[in-house]
């Protein structure tokens, strides 16, 4: 086992989508109904001071005491763990599911409750009798308290408040707690896997940590030696044969190409490797596909982990139909009834401007926008070079406003004025030049970010794109606004793009809005179940990692 994660929450947004993996099995999570109860015990009932008793002695589930309660108070102190004959099935599955996170690598010392195992591996040894009603209102108390907190941690992640702390402002999943452990109690057709409250992301990437932490320790996983400066195809090598056994443990491979030659078809593996961990396009084995090829499986399954805890905090289902950009990936997609529609690069902010990790409602659509300077170019970029030549303002086709009116930059004295006593809002007017581009798409938020259309095409040309003040620039805008109109039978393609060139700004208000996700997600598993990762472009992973497992 690679990790023992010490989780604030344990072990996936709409989230992304990229052939050729090696499918993972899963660890089994199946019904132990081998363990029985005495019939005599059936009938016994718990009451308050019992409840309130256990608790007490037990103040690792102090944060779940009013779950517990009013749970036995709404089924009037019934057992809910134990049918007529037997521990229901749930048990051994609930159980199971607390032991393969262990296996995984995923455990946490307050999921590890050690006499609950004692008390359910015992029933078994003893014949599947307790030894009195006691030990059986004992462990009834302990499955709950423990599936609690199980869910709270497992399926719910680290606390809203933490999760700020690490710069993630997207609001998190609400959970019903009673009506989870009654879906569980109550579902005989399904295992737990199958009412997780978890983004479908979530069980894709654990499915890969699985495979993953079963190569720890079985797989010699020593640094490829690049001799010369790259490889290309019609080469051969033992390097060569070697990358392709490593491509093929990351779930790329192809099962009749083993030799030392560089194929056609390790040279298509290439290029989609390439493309799932974010490097330079093309083929060819350099030194930037071999040094990522080196990334030790621990590191990959620490950023899988880290990953994992922030799907926790997503809602399961974000929406029928939602944008996300992923930071990381510098990418936009949408998405339509939980499956990709389609996708287009972007720029994201600089890592001194980053962009922030939220969520909005995208309401309207601006044609041939203006560009109101936002105060922190105005303070460190416009004002100075203003004070420095007015004719700035003439050169980059901006004016000065106040008070709704365009005001004659000749007449105002410049020198006396810095960013925190400006009394007038500089503007840049529509145009291909202005920096927003033709369009811009707006879901009205705190941090004044937004989507928009950009002059500066040739930025996304580019593998890594952190080019941007904060905001987001899209790479197809007629594209996206199409999209965004699609419902408004009024505004065609030709019309889009008339408004595009007009000149004019003009507000468009979206029949119906649309959910916009931005967020940070350096592994994930794409619509061909691919396996991604990318760097981790503003240091997030660096600091949710010191929280899961320590500095």
């Amino acid at each position: 086992m690679i990790f023992r994660i010490l989780l604030s929450g344990l072990a996936a947004f709409a989230l992304l989508s990229g052939s050729c993996r090696q499918q993972a099995k899963k660890v089994p999570v199946t019904r132990d109904s081998s363990v029985y109860v005495a019939r005599p015990y059936i009938e016994s009932l718990l009451d308050t001071a019992m409840i309130g008793d256990f608790l007490v002695k037990h103040p690792r589930y102090q944060d779940y005491d009013s779950l517990v309660r009013n749970f036995y108070l709404k089924r009037e102190y019934h057992l809910a763990w134990f049918n007529r004959d037997s521990l229901t099935e749930q048990v051994g599955s609930f159980m199971n599911m607390m032991r393969q996170n262990e296996a995984l690598g995923l455990a946490d010392s307050s999921l590890l409750n050690k006499r609950l195992g004692f008390l359910y591996d015992s029933l078994t040894v003893k014949g599947g009798r307790l030894e009195s009603e006691h030990l059986l209102q004992q462990m009834e108390l302990t499955l709950t308290s423990q599936f609690f907190l199980f869910a709270h941690k497992v399926w719910g992640g680290m606390t809203a408040g933490k999760a700020k702390d690490l710069e993630w402002f997207i609001p998190r999943k609400k959970m019903d707690m009673a009506a989870l452990i009654n879906s569980v109690l109550e579902t005989n057709e399904k295992g737990l896997e199958e009412v997780e409250p978890l983004h479908p992301q979530y069980g894709k990437l654990r499915d890969y940590l699985e495979n993953l932490e079963g190569l720890s320790g079985k797989v010699s996983w020593d640094s490829l030696q690049l001799q010369v400066k790259s490889y290309a195809p019609g080469d051969s090598a033992r390097l060569i044969g070697q990358v392709k056994q490593r491509l093929a443990l990351m779930g790329f491979k192809n099962a009749n190409d083993r030799s030392d030659q560089y194929t056609a078809s390790l040279d298509s593996l290439i290029k989609t490797y390439r493309l799932c961990n974010g490097l330079k396009s093309g083929g060819n084995i350099d030194r930037e596909l071999v040094d990522n090829l080196n990334i030790p499986v621990k590191d990959r399954v620490r950023k899988i982990l880290i990953n994992m805890e922030r799907l926790r905090w997503v809602p399961d289902t974000p929406g029928n139909y939602y944008l996300l950009v992923n930071i990381p990936g510098f990418m936009l997609y949408a998405y339509e009834n939980d499956s990709l529609a389609w996708s287009m690069p972007v720029v994201v902010g600089k890592p001194v401007h980053q962009t922030v990790i939220f969520s909005g409602s995208m309401k309207y659509v601006v044609f041939s926008p203006y560009w109101n300077i936002p105060p922190g170019i105005l303070a460190n970029e416009t004002l100075p070079a203003i004070k420095r030549n007015v004719s700035y303002l003439r050169k980059n086709n901006m004016e000065v406003v106040r008070g709704g009116k365009v005001v004659d930059p000749g007449t105002i004295n410049w020198q006396k004025y810095n960013a925190s006593n400006f009394p007038y809002m500089i503007r840049q007017k529509p145009g291909g030049n202005n920096s927003l581009g033709r369009v811009k798409f707006l879901f009205p938020n705190e941090y004044n970010i937004y989507l928009h259309d950009t002059p500066a095409k040739s930025l996304f040309s580019a593998d890594s794109r952190p080019f941007s003040h904060g905001c987001i620039r899209v790479s197809r805008p007629q594209e996206l606004a199409e999209y965004l109109l699609r419902r408004d039978s009024t505004w065609t393609s030709g019309k889009i793009a008339a408004a595009m060139k007009s000149g004019k700004e003009k507000y468009v208000t979206l029949k119906e809005p649309v959910m916009v996700y931005i967020g940070y997600f350096t592994a994930w598993v794409d619509s061909k179940g691919h396996l991604n990762f990318r760097p981790d472009v503003y240091g997030h992973d660096a600091k949710l990692s010191a929280m899961l497992f320590g500095k």
